[in-house]
């Protein structure tokens, strides 16, 4: 389809929002352009809250309409509720603007915003609500920045105020992985960035449902890759994410490892007027193990009700926020010696000393700055050995700091395998304890 300018509707005509049908999710999406741009969209309502600021959900990468199927019910008791999908995001397959000759990678985070103001503008809408989960969180941060006088109240899940060095090694990884086409692997691994693997009892987060998601990336279509690439460098391009004015939700999961809590919270402190909750008991994606939780949550602040006496949900004040763990999993002391070597050649390995360890990353101590230079040089291109009850195995590393002597990296993980083996010997080391000895100087 190849459209320039296209309104197929005004949201002030009768037609344009529907009766809400579960079935109709699975259906084609109504569909308008601006410029060459296109924007999937579905609009619902009921006719006793048809005159209130609409709720607009965005979605993050890997959603269609179908997945808000547990939400929109709710959401319908106090307003209308369109699902978006600006291009490449959710289910919007266009990469390419046939139009103005430009990819859809051309569209940064605050351009995609402007692309949804120029749409809401278009369609008549005076005043809007948002719900940005995810990538879409920062969609809905830029928009809402941007609009001030258009914004109700807005829900972000899952943002940060700058992206950290460490989290876009991740992303870089996932792209390296799609590049090589190794796709079982680029699917282990994104599940392993988004779902947290060391808190699977706590998030009941099933292995059918971890497996199903696996096998949703590992199966990618072309279409499908060219739209996660594109997204990932949107997310690479942020810098700083805008602090809108008007009343906010930030929300995360507890044990969220991707974006991080405390990294959410520093988020809210920064804005004008927003709360801060915790879903307890979830990672990144509370919707799918906290979904009652998550949704009275959302249906509650989005309605202008108090959220404050919401089972399973924590809402933290300023204080609270501030005493926070930067760390999504505490640090347990190994001190000892380990060898490092070089994932694809056979240079002799390394001894380096291991300060702290966890799921996540690990402290390392080279014995001089040179060595501890050198290996940073290969920050991609090292592996830690480490051993258990069963022997040895080793995990490849992301280094993203050094400071003298000190090398600090993240686990790749890479396989749901290496995870398993990982969180074992991490339940080991918390069940005999290391002393911390005067080894390290």
């Amino acid at each position: 389809m190849n459209q320039v300018n296209r309104i197929s509707q005004h949201s002030a005509e009768p037609e344009f929002f529907e009766a809400y049908d579960r079935g109709r999710l699975k259906g084609e999406p109504r569909i308008d352009f601006i410029e060459g741009w296109q924007i999937d969209y579905l609009a619902f309502a009921s006719p006793e809250h048809a005159d209130q600021p609409p709720i607009l959900v965005l979605g993050g990468a890997f959603q269609n309409f179908n997945s808000y199927k547990y939400c929109i019910d709710a959401l319908l008791a106090s307003a209308p509720v369109i699902l978006i999908d600006l291009p490449s995001m959710g289910s919007n397959v266009q990469t390419h603007n046939d139009h103005l000759d430009l990819s859809a990678k051309t569209l940064d985070m605050p351009m995609i915003a402007q692309l949804l103001t120029n749409w809401v503008q278009s369609v008549g809408m005076d005043k809007v609500s948002l719900m940005g989960m995810s990538l879409g969180s920062v969609v809905a941060a830029n928009f809402a920045a941007a609009n001030e006088d258009r914004m109700h109240r807005l829900v972000l899940m899952g943002v940060m105020e700058r992206t950290r060095k460490s989290w876009r090694m991740l992303i870089e990884e996932s792209l390296i992985k799609l590049s090589e086409q190794k796709m079982s692997e680029f699917g282990e691994a994104v599940v392993l960035y988004l779902v947290n693997h060391t808190r699977i009892e706590q998030t009941r987060m099933s292995g059918m449902a971890r497996n199903m998601f696996h096998q949703q990336m590992a199966g990618f279509t072309y279409n499908e890759q060219l739209r996660y690439r594109i997204n990932a460098h949107r997310l690479l391009s942020v810098t700083e994410v805008p602090k809108p004015k008007c009343e906010t939700l930030v929300a995360t999961g507890q044990y969220d490892s991707f974006t991080l809590p405390h990294e959410n919270a520093g988020f809210a402190l920064k804005c004008e007027n927003a709360t801060y909750a915790m879903v307890e008991n979830a990672d990144h994606v509370p919707q799918l193990q906290r979904r009652r939780e998550t949704l009275a949550l959302f249906s509650t602040f989005l309605s202008g009700k108090p959220i404050d006496n919401i089972d399973g949900v924590r809402v933290l004040n300023a204080q609270q926020i501030r005493q926070l763990d930067q760390r999504s999993d505490k640090r347990l002391i190994v001190d000892r010696d380990a060898k490092l070597s070089h994932v694809h050649n056979q240079l002799e390995p390394q001894t380096v000393f291991v300060s702290n360890i966890s799921f996540f990353g690990v402290a390392l101590k080279a014995r001089t700055i040179e060595q501890a230079s050198n290996i940073f040089a290969a920050n991609r291109d090292m592996k830690l050995s480490l051993h258990d009850s069963e022997g040895e195995f080793s995990l490849e590393l992301l280094q993203f700091e050094q400071k003298g002597r000190l090398i600090r990296a993240i686990f790749k993980h890479g396989t749901f395998a290496n995870a398993a083996r990982m969180s074992a010997y991490i339940d080991q080391l918390k069940q005999n304890p290391v002393r911390k000895s005067a080894k390290a100087g």
